[in-house]
């Protein structure tokens, strides 16, 4: 089992878990990146692990000192009293809305030229611009309705409205279309691992058998097992794929879009990602592994059996993580955008911590870069398998650790124009 590497045990006053039993991975940045925005030094929360919390009570003290600091509010009030038009920002012109980015960008040509491929857009994409650790809890988490931690959760629920208001701005932005990756890097197929081990995306096809993806059962039962085949037969060296969630997107859906975790059912999603993230970081891929393979937590998928030692064998060989995203029907409006890693490998990323009763887990965030490399699937297909990396073990800056993505809005795409509805699927990798 990992150990905790630090020289000092000065963090405000924390007890760090060192006799607790508790997986603390070792930060494991990518040579050549700089520090993340994190707490902690970047150490994960499961280092202040107390009686098998996780470290979900460290996390909730940094939230409620995090939120009362007000720094956050006052971004955004700066935000909100600027002049109208256009935000400068260090990063470069923001705007509030995507309608005004969108506008600017098209009425000043000669001040913002933006060249666009053949098979591209250029678009309006939504980027934090608060560069500071942030928390969320998740609507399951016993605070809400723990009398005794009342006040928390008040103080909680004031900020999740205000988190309807994040510090975010649109950024424009150029998306290649990711079926002509082989004309920005030659002999570089979309279909291939080596495109993901230089990228952090790739494309894949399959046709599913599954006939219902709004049932869970049948999802895990019928699409799990695709995926890892698909998985197995896409990255040659891999020994073992495993599926182990999916989340189902229609913002159209009328049925029952109810979430039950212990029924392993995701329910409906009826909004779709709208800001630059990833959904893992160095800490949170090492610790998600180590839960599914040891503890089952939150797995859908097929159960693990692994001893600690046993995990410590298979962890100390290569794994990634990779999303999968596949379409009930053709994509006509909100398809995901995916951007390449070599354009910010060495961006800091910037930590929001998702506080659950048993975990913390960790995803991220980036500000803007205008030569950030971002690629659609215009019209995606429901057999076109959409591919990202949200980690990698290796750490030696060989292959890519991750890939970010969001949604965008399809401007060539007709007013009456279906949102996207398909299904997520995480995963691991193994070698």
């Amino acid at each position: 089992m990992s150990q905790i590497d630090v020289t000092q045990n000065d963090f405000a006053g924390k007890t760090l878990a060192v006799n607790n039993n508790a997986y603390v991975p070792p930060l494991q940045r990518t040579a050549g990146q700089p520090p993340p925005v994190a707490a902690n030094g970047g150490l994960s929360y499961m280092a202040f692990a107390r009686n098998g919390d996780a470290g979900t009570a460290s996390a909730f003290e940094d939230a409620r000192i995090e939120i009362t600091s007000g720094e956050e509010q006052l971004l955004i009030e700066t935000i909100d009293s600027a002049p109208p038009g256009p935000i400068q920002t260090r990063w470069g012109l923001g705007f509030r809305d995507y309608d005004e980015c969108l506008d600017y960008s098209r009425a000043n040509p000669r001040s913002n030229p933006i060249e666009v491929p053949e098979g591209g857009v250029a678009l309006p994409l939504c980027y934090t611009v608060y560069e500071r650790s942030t928390y969320s809890v998740v609507s399951s988490n016993a605070i809400w309705q723990d009398p005794a931690r009342a006040d928390l959760a008040e103080l909680l629920r004031s900020s999740g409205e205000l988190a309807q208001r994040r510090p975010e701005l649109y950024f424009p932005q150029v998306l290649r279309d990711a079926r002509r990756i082989g004309e920005y890097y030659p002999g570089l197929s979309p279909e291939s691992p080596e495109c993901m081990d230089r990228l952090g995306v790739s494309l894949a096809h399959l046709e599913s058998k599954c006939a219902n993806f709004y049932d869970a059962a049948e999802v895990e039962r019928v699409f799990y097992p695709e995926i890892e085949k698909l998985l197995l037969e896409f990255f040659p060296g891999a020994t073992d794929a495993l599926v182990y969630n999916h989340d189902v997107f229609d913002k159209d859906y009328t049925g029952d879009r109810t979430e039950d975790q212990d029924a392993k059912n995701p329910g409906v999603n009826a909004q779709y990602a709208n800001i630059v993230h990833n959904d893992l970081n160095d800490n949170s891929g090492r610790v998600r592994c180590r839960e599914l393979l040891t503890r089952n937590l939150r797995n859908f998928g097929r159960t693990q059996h692994y001893t600690e030692a046993e995990a410590d064998e298979k962890m100390s060989r290569r794994f990634m993580s990779i999303n999968l995203a596949k379409p009930m029907e053709t994509v006509e409006q909100f398809p995901f955008v995916l951007c390449a890693w070599p354009s910010f490998a060495d961006q800091p990323y910037i930590t929001n911590y998702r506080i659950y009763d048993d975990r913390v887990g960790e995803t991220t965030r980036f500000t803007y870069r205008p030569d950030h490399e971002w690629y659609w699937l215009p019209q995606q297909k429901s057999n076109e398998v959409s591919m990202l990396k949200c980690y990698d073990s290796i750490t030696d800056g060989s292959v890519s650790r991750w890939s970010f993505h969001t949604a965008c809005i399809d401007p060539t795409a007709p007013a009456d124009a279906r949102c996207r509805k398909n299904v997520v699927v995480r995963s691991f990798v193994f070698f």
